[in-house]
């Protein structure tokens, strides 16, 4: 590939009960960065991370920590992200009704702002989010199904968005069933970032697996 593809693997998948180990593994394993998603329960049906795992795990690396905030009306809970530690934050499009407003507060902020878009939402213009928007999120399974199928047609968002003037300058993420079987079509399709979950920490071999993603990239 002509250009570098970040991982970001999803801290959701991992093993619980030493989160610690877990990102000093990343970290060697040469993680681009930490991906947490954090649910409300509400727009998506399930419960995983609290914000307070990032303000724990911050001080471990400085690898940049990429929340995923699946909720809806995610501004009020911004300003904590930000300050346990978080790099980077995307919300959805679905769940925010002026998602100008919430990429302008995460951006003041001090952090880097994403839209994020579920399977079924086409990609809309974005233009005039151009002041604040640095990477897109797409989705390829249904929100946290855990076990969902990896909905190949879903790529075509990615390689529509790299043909247009002011999408392609964007990066573009995408996150859901990503494994060594998909993640050629997956860059193929023109992703700059891949969140990958399950198949990173599959067999608790966590740089064996990443170093696989990689040498399939390359």
């Amino acid at each position: 590939m002509s250009r570098k593809v970040r991982i970001a693997p999803s801290l959701v998948s991992a093993p619980m009960h030493n989160l610690g180990e877990v990102i000093r593994e990343l970290v060697d394993a040469g993680a681009d960065f930490v991906h947490f998603d954090i649910e409300d329960g509400s727009f998506v049906p399930v419960m995983n991370l609290g914000t307070k795992v990032i303000g724990d795990l911050r001080p471990i690396t400085k690898i940049p920590f990429d929340v995923h905030l699946m909720m809806n009306n995610p501004e009020w809970l911004i300003p904590q992200v930000i300050e346990q530690g978080a790099n980077r934050i995307s919300v959805h499009y679905e769940a925010c009704p002026y998602p100008r407003r919430v990429l302008r507060q995460i951006v003041e902020s001090g952090a880097v702002a994403g839209l994020a878009f579920n399977p079924k939402t086409a990609i809309p213009d974005l233009d005039y989010l151009a002041p604040y928007l640095t990477f897109v999120i797409v989705l390829t399974t249904e929100p946290d199904g855990f076990g969902d199928p990896f909905l190949e047609e879903v790529l075509q968002k990615v390689t529509k968005g790299k043909q247009d003037d002011y999408l392609r300058e964007l990066e573009w993420v995408v996150d859901g069933g990503v494994s060594l079987d998909n993640v050629k079509k997956v860059v193929e399709a023109g992703a700059d970032t891949i969140v990958v979950g399950r198949y990173i920490f599959k067999n608790g071999d966590i740089k064996g697996n990443i170093n696989k993603l990689r040498s399939k990239l390359n």
